[in-house]
Formats: C-alpha cells, structure tokens, sequence
C-alpha cells in the first residue's frame, strides 16, 4: 500500500491539492503548518493599492500575497496601469494571478526562467534591472520575509517600496493536533513542504511532544520540497529523504506518482 501524502500547505491552499493527490490514487492528509492571516489593519495596503500610477513594476512573493492583495484592491475587478509589470515567484504565483483574471493575454507577469528554481535571485536574472533603473517597484509581502529582493533592486538603482498583505502564523498544536501529528509520525508518509518556515515549526512541534526520538524519526520522513532554498533547509535540518520538483502543483503531483 503506498504512503499516505501529507499537505502541509495553510488550509485555504490545501483542499485543491489534496483533491489533485486523491485523483492519482494517494491518500491525502492535510496538516497544515502555517495559517495565513489577514492584517489587523489594511489601511495602508489600500493605500498603496490605489495609488499604482508611478509603479514600473509590482512584485508578489507568493500566492498569498496575491490573494491578499486582491481581496483589498480598490474596485473589483481590479483595474491597473498597463505600463505595469507583474513579477512572481513560481507556477502557483502564475496561477493566482489567473484566479483573479490576471494573465499573460492581458498583462506583462515576469518569472524565473528556471521552474527547479524559483527565489528572488533567479526572478531578478529574468527582470530588465537597467530598464527599471530610476523607476518605482512595490514588493507585496507578508509581515515578515526576507530583504534580499528589495536590496538588490535597490542596489540596481530601482526604487523600492515595500507592503504588508497578510501574517504568517504557526498554529496552535492542541490536542488534536498532537494526537494527529504522533499518528503521522509512527507511520510512513510523503510530506508535501512548500517553506522553509513551515519545515522548522513542523520540528519545533514535534520536538515539543516527542522529544529527540521523535524528532530523529521525522528526519528520516520522505518530504517533497518545490524550492532549492526548502531543499538546503531540510538538508541543514537533518533530513534524509527528499525529493527536490519545479515549482507547481503539477510538478508535485509527478514525484508522488513516481513513488506510487
């Protein structure tokens, strides 16, 4: 019997996979590792959305960042200046975008030429730098993220602004959530991991209820990781077994049939 196929996507993002994984014959068990939140207060995010005149260029980090972004824009459906370049990370950034109506039949979207890795360093390899040169980009991130996209772009001569679309949260491990984890643990499965936080917060949680032992027993847990920066992480963690995709659910999916 082949194993069971843990998603550890936040739950607004897991139901589609788990629906993908159940129609190739695997079971799906969704375990989420981090929630998205939205922002206590979205007047700035607002703001910025409204005002994109003087923008060359919009980054978003994440399919989350899209989502949020959309879900405050002023006006649905949203309407933006056509000079407009919309630059994300991966497939699935590409495919929240058509989620919301944006495409490539009606906008410019920009993303890395290499699906095996998708990060800001191979997103700015596809950019035109000296083409932005002197001209206004906006980031649209979580709280909290790394600074490595905005100081290159600064660094290139781009001005930079940065704004928060939602939190990232680890959730609570209740008692439920420890009874779930523990059944996880004791048996074989295939782990679906799309962040490097979500990574570290599944060990700290286990490290909490199972100890060493416990934790030692994960390390040797198959993951399947979409991102060369999740592999070094797993990697860096101690863990053994892992599959390294493109970016993409697509891609996700034929690593677990491989295994199957």
């Amino acid at each position: 019997m082949a194993d069971s196929v843990v998603i550890t996507r936040p739950l607004g993002q897991a139901d589609a996979l788990a629906q993908k994984v159940a129609a190739i014959g695997r079971d799906a068990i969704i375990f989420p590792l981090l929630e998205i939140q939205p922002l206590a207060d979205t007047a700035a995010l607002q703001a910025t959305l409204a005002d994109l005149a003087d923008c060359a260029l919009v980054v978003f980090v994440s399919p989350n960042a899209i989502d949020a972004a959309f879900a405050q824009w002023p006006g649905r459906p949203p309407r933006w200046p056509e000079h407009i370049i919309f630059a994300v990370m991966g497939e699935g950034s590409r495919a929240a975008l058509a989620r919301h109506g944006v495409t490539p039949a009606n906008a410019h979207i920009v993303s890395p030429h290499h699906p095996e890795r998708t990060d800001s360093q191979t997103l700015l390899e596809a950019l035109d730098l000296e083409a932005l040169k002197g001209k206004q980009a906006l980031i649209i991130r979580g709280e909290t993220g790394r600074e490595l996209l905005a100081d290159e772009l600064r660094a290139a001569g781009v001005i930079v602004r940065q704004v928060a679309a939602y939190r990232r949260v680890a959730p609570t491990l209740d008692k439920a959530r420890r009874a779930q984890l523990l059944t996880l643990l004791a048996s074989r499965n295939d782990w679906i991991v799309t962040s490097s936080e979500a990574l570290r917060i599944l060990l700290r949680m286990i490290e909490q209820i199972a100890g060493p032992d416990g934790v030692a027993k994960m390390q040797q847990q198959h993951i399947v990781v979409p991102h060369a920066r999740i592999e070094e992480t797993a990697k860096i963690l101690g863990f053994q077994r892992i599959t390294l995709t493109a970016s993409g659910d697509d891609s996700l999916l034929a690593a677990l049939q491989f295994r199957a």
